[in-house]
């Protein structure tokens, strides 16, 4: 199945028209021979700008290294991926780690936070590295939406688990990304904290255009997205816009996950 990009359900406000990144007719294979391991088999999918969109399946369907391939963090075997304006197949390593860095924001389910730096540092620590001034405004508005506000000066052992995905969360959007990049970001929280951040997530879409790529394994975090695309066995074979846990959990079992 072929996937095109889809507009957010409904138009948010902050929305751009057109995708802002596209995977053409995507492989990726791990391995030679007999040992070859084909994670994915001709994979063509889009993804809105200014939308929230998941991305599930079976274990082993190819929905992490899918992700992995789209943020240029692994290359690909076959096709094309465009992020924004930029054909980052073919890439130096060098410039991948520039566009990576200038670009794109990730969230992965370990917080990835320096214990060293307090919560307002670690939020700032990718425009420190690229040598990039920082919009208190700007920085001000990011604090609130993830609701931090009370907590810029503490230190990551002194947050709770939701607390530091949220710090998380805002480091990723301080650097104003053209994508998000979110893998089980919900993985090690508990329902409450896990609620807070998916909601921190749709309200960046919402009220700030950020574009948003999350794999989960999760049908509730998945109704969170305005569109879930489904992978089995390295290919796209579903999808569903305005998700509801029901359906997503009804399309996963239909896909034997």
């Amino acid at each position: 199945m072929t996937s095109t990009f889809a507009s957010p359900p409904g138009g948010s406000p902050a929305a751009a028209t057109g995708p802002a990144v596209v995977a053409t007719d995507v492989s990726k294979v791990y391995g030679t021979g007999d040992a070859a391991v084909h994670a994915l088999r001709g994979v063509s999918v889009g993804f809105a700008r200014g939308a929230f969109t998941a991305i599930m399946g079976p274990s082993g369907s190819g929905k992490s290294t899918l992700m992995h391939c789209l943020a240029g963090l692994d290359t690909v075997s076959g096709g094309r991926i465009v992020l924004g304006d930029a054909e980052i197949t073919g890439l130096s390593d060098r410039q991948l780690t520039l566009l990576r860095r200038d670009r794109v924001g990730f969230i992965f389910q370990a917080f990835n936070l320096l214990p060293t730096l307090t919560a307002e540092q670690n939020i700032l620590l990718p425009l420190e590295l690229a040598g990039r001034k920082v919009d208190r405004r700007w920085l001000d508005q990011v604090v609130q939406v993830v609701g931090l506000s009370d907590r810029l000066a503490h230190r990551p052992n002194e947050l709770s688990g939701g607390q530091q995905q949220r710090v998380a969360c805002a480091r990723a959007l301080v650097a104003r990304p053209d994508v998000i990049f979110a893998d089980e970001p919900t993985g090690n929280l508990d329902s409450h904290s896990g609620a807070e951040v998916l909601s921190f997530l749709r309200s960046s879409v919402r009220e700030m255009g950020q574009t948003i790529v999350m794999v989960t394994h999760d049908p509730v975090a998945a109704s969170y997205a305005d569109r879930v695309v489904f992978l089995r066995d390295g290919e796209i074979v579903s999808e569903i816009v305005r998700p509801t846990p029901d359906a997503v959990l009804d399309r996963l079992k239909s896909l034997g996950a």
